[in-house]
């Protein structure tokens, strides 16, 4: 009997003591699962914000525009200015002093080489030929007898030589005095256009004294003094572009004509000139030019904006992208023309340089290309 209570106590016991360590697992499990909900619940917030940092850095990526850089022809111009002046162009004044009897010309009028433009008074001249043509005759006439006598063995010498000198000796001066009255006669030096008259008929003139202006605008000139430093690099032949501040389309290539061989002391410069046909006139004397000569010239040249070149105190750096950063490369520059540098080392064709957005970067800045 003590045995079966025995048996009955260590049963109930053990059934006391396994229900206990049941309901402490379940009570674990319980626990557990609510620490799994709050760690899901965790993990999802934590994702939010992931996802919130990612859209934020994608965000803060510099916009900036770049541009390949390819080999090309590079050029560099010398800019100079000068005026028009035309080629043949002349103040008419008289040779001799005398009264203005009759102007041929009006102004703008076109006219010929030769053509009459002025008439001085010339009677006194012309009073003197009419008497000298008058003596030459009767001069003429003895001497064809004389020498008709001369030739028959009849009469002296004496008469037939002086009757031949003196008729030569009138020719001579016939012709001298026809001279002196071309200097009266005033004629066109070349095919032009009477520009301006000065003189009024009437009026007294003398030799230095302007009557009019006359030029021909078929062919003009310019002329400019460009520094001695560009002395090696300019050559007769080499053609320049011209541009007219008065026609802003017009542009005229020509080859220049005549260098100096002079510097001026005064300024250093030598001089260019160059020689053009003035189609339709359009170009008037003293009009501005200017000049564009090319003195420099580089095949396959890596071209960049002279902007995007900075300097620190390592030396010359520009920024290119690689991906999707910027990235800091230090390079030489050559010569520059307008906004454009030639970079002769430190890039390669085909490198994309940030040419907008430059200013807000660094060495390892994220990038986004627009």
């Amino acid at each position: 009997m003590k045995k079966i209570i025995t048996y009955i106590i260590l049963f109930t016991i053990l059934a006391a003591c396994s229900s206990s360590e049941k309901e402490e697992i379940k009570a674990k499990i319980a626990e557990n699962r609510k620490t799994i909900k709050a760690l899901k619940k965790e993990n999802t917030k934590l994702e939010k914000e992931l996802k919130m940092l990612s859209e934020d850095s994608v965000k803060f990526k510099l916009p900036v525009v770049t541009k390949e850089v390819t080999a090309r022809v590079f050029k560099h111009f010398i800019l100079a200015s000068g005026l028009l002046e035309a080629v043949q162009s002349a103040n008419i004044s008289p040779e001799v002093p005398a009264q203005i009897k009759l102007i041929h010309v009006v102004e703008g009028q076109y006219v010929q080489k030769g053509q009459l433009l002025v008439s001085l008074n010339s009677t006194i001249i012309s009073n003197a030929i009419k008497e000298i043509e008058t003596n030459l005759e009767l001069a003429k006439d003895v001497y064809d007898k004389q020498k008709s006598l001369w030739d028959q063995n009849i009469g002296s010498e004496i008469e037939y030589l002086q009757a031949k000198t003196n008729k030569e000796s009138l020719e001579r001066t016939l012709e001298t005095q026809k001279a002196q009255f071309d200097l009266y006669q005033i004629k066109a030096p070349f095919d032009g256009i009477v520009d301006n008259i000065i003189s009024k008929e009437g009026e007294l003139s003398s030799p230095g004294a302007v009557i009019l202006q006359f030029v021909n605008l078929s062919k003009m000139k310019i002329n400019s003094e460009v520094s001695e430093a560009f002395l090696p690099f300019i050559h007769s032949g080499d053609t320049i572009e011209l541009t007219f501040s008065t026609y802003p389309d017009l542009i005229i290539k020509e080859p220049i004509v005549r260098t100096g061989n002079i510097i001026h002391p005064e300024n250093r410069t030598f001089n260019v000139q160059v020689v053009l046909k003035n189609q339709e006139n359009k170009l008037k004397p003293n009009m501005m030019a200017s000049m564009k000569i090319n003195d420099y010239k580089l095949e396959n040249a890596l071209v960049v904006p002279s902007a995007i070149i900075k300097n620190d105190i390592t030396g010359q750096f520009l920024f290119v992208v690689e991906n999707n950063t910027a990235k800091k490369i230090y390079v030489e520059s050559g010569r520059s023309y307008k906004d454009e540098t030639v970079v002769v080392k430190g890039l390669k064709e085909g490198d994309q340089v940030i040419v907008e957005g430059f200013n807000t970067v660094s060495n390892g800045t994220l990038v986004e290309l627009r």
